[in-house]
C-alpha cells in the first residue's frame, strides 16, 4: 500500500545515546556494542557531519526482526501467487478480497489495509486508469483486456510485509502490455542502485529516467515507504527525485520500491466519492509493481514480491 506525500512527517534527529563499548548494543542483538554497531555508528556520524540524511536507529532491523518479516512475507507472496492462479475475466474485485481474507485467516495473520485509516477492505485492487488504492467491489467485474494491480500487505506476529503485482486479464492491447512490462523492468533498473552507503535518490532517479525514455510519466505525489516494524515507516521513497539526494542507504534498512507509471500524463486525482481511489487525470492506464527490499552489507535482498 503506497504512501502519499501528504503523509510524510519531518524526520527529527534522534538524541544521541551514549553507549559504553562493553554495554549491550542498541539494536537488540544481545552483543556488546564494540562487537556490533560501534564502528557502524562511527561511520554514520561521518556522513552526518557531511550534512547527509542518515537513517534513525528505529528503522534499522536486526536479524531477529528480519527473520520475522520474512515469515510475514511468505504469506504475502502466497496470497499474490494464489490470486495469479485464479484471476480472470468474470471475477469480481470483491472475490479477490474474499480470497485474500481467507488465506490471511488460514495463517493466523492480519490484512494490514483493513481498517487502516478507514480503508474498508483487505486488499487494494486498481484496474486500468486507477493508479492505486482501488477498493474491491462486488459490482466491479474484470473483463477481457483489463489490467489490474493487486496490492497485498500482511501483518504476522507483529511484522509487516507489502508487495503488489500486475495481472493482465486475457488478451490485452499491445500498449497496455508494454506499459505493464516496462513498469516491471523499472524495478530491475532501480535495484541496481540499492547499495549500502549510497543515496536512495539514485534509485528513484534511475527509475524516473527509464520510464521517461520509454515514453511514460511517473506519479509524483505518491511513492514507496519504509516497512517491517510498522506499515509505513521512514524513509519516503520518491521516483521523480534527482540523483544524489535523499536518505543514505545502510544495512538493515527496509523499504518498498513501487513506482506508479502512467501511459499518459503524470496528473492524478482522488475520488470524492470514497476518498481513497486514485485515478489518472486523463483516464489513461497506469501500472505498478511493488517489491519490499532489505539493504544488506553487499547489496539487497528481496523480501516480498
Amino acid at each position: 500500500m503506497v504512501r502519499k506525500i501528504s503523509d510524510i512527517r519531518q524526520l527529527k534527529p534522534e538524541p544521541e545515546i551514549k553507549i559504553g563499548r562493553n554495554d549491550e548494543c542498541w539494536c537488540g542483538s544481545g552483543k556488546k556494542y564494540k562487537k556490533c554497531h560501534c564502528d557502524f555508528d562511527a561511520r554514520l556520524d561521518e556522513y552526518r557531519m557531511k550534512g547527509m540524511l542518515v537513517p534513525p536507529r528505529r528503522i534499522l532491523k536486526n536479524p531477529a526482526q528480519i527473520q520475522g518479516i520474512r515469515e510475514s512475507a511468505k504469506i504475502n507472496i502466497e496470497i499474490l501467487d494464489y490470486i495469479g492462479e485464479h484471476i480472470g475475466a468474470g471475477v469480481t474485485t470483491q472475490e479477490i478480497d474474499d480470497r485474500v481474507r481467507e488465506i490471511t485467516k488460514k495463517w493466523g495473520a492480519t490484512a494490514a489495509p483493513l481498517n487502516y485509516e478507514g480503508f474498508p477492505k483487505s486488499v487494494c485492487t486498481s484496474v486500468n486508469d486507477v493508479v492505486c488504492h482501488g477498493i474491491p467491489s462486488a459490482e466491479q467485474v474484470l473483463k477481457e483486456g483489463d489490467i489490474i494491480n493487486v496490492d497485498a500487505s500482511t501483518i504476522y506476529n507483529g511484522y509487516f510485509s507489502d508487495s503488489s503485482r500486475m495481472y493482465c486479464i486475457g488478451e490485452v492491447s499491445a500498449d497496455k502490455k508494454r506499459l505493464v512490462e516496462i513498469t516491471k523492468q523499472s524495478l530491475e533498473v532501480g535495484l541496481k542502485y540499492v547499495q549500502p552507503w549510497r543515496k536512495i535518490g539514485d534509485m528513484g532517479a534511475a527509475i524516473h529516467e527509464f520510464a521517461m525514455e520509454n515514453g511514460y510519466t511517473v506519479v509524483r505525489e505518491i511513492g514507496g515507504h519504509g516497512v517491517g516494524l510498522e506499515f509505513h515507516e521512514d524513509p519516503w521513497v520518491s521516483y521523480v527525485c534527482p540523483k544524489d539526494t535523499g536518505m543514505l542507504l545502510v544495512p538493515g534498512m527496509m523499504f518498498t520500491i513501487e513506482p506508479m507509471i502512467n501511459m499518459g500524463g503524470e496528473e492524478i486525482y482522488i475520488s470524492d466519492e470514497d476518498g481513497w481511489t486514485v485515478y489518472t487525470q486523463d483516464g489513461m492506464p497506469s501500472a505498478q509493481w511493488e517489491i519490499q527490499v532489505l539493504v544488506t552489507e553487499d547489496g539487497y535482498e528481496i523480501i516480498s514480491y
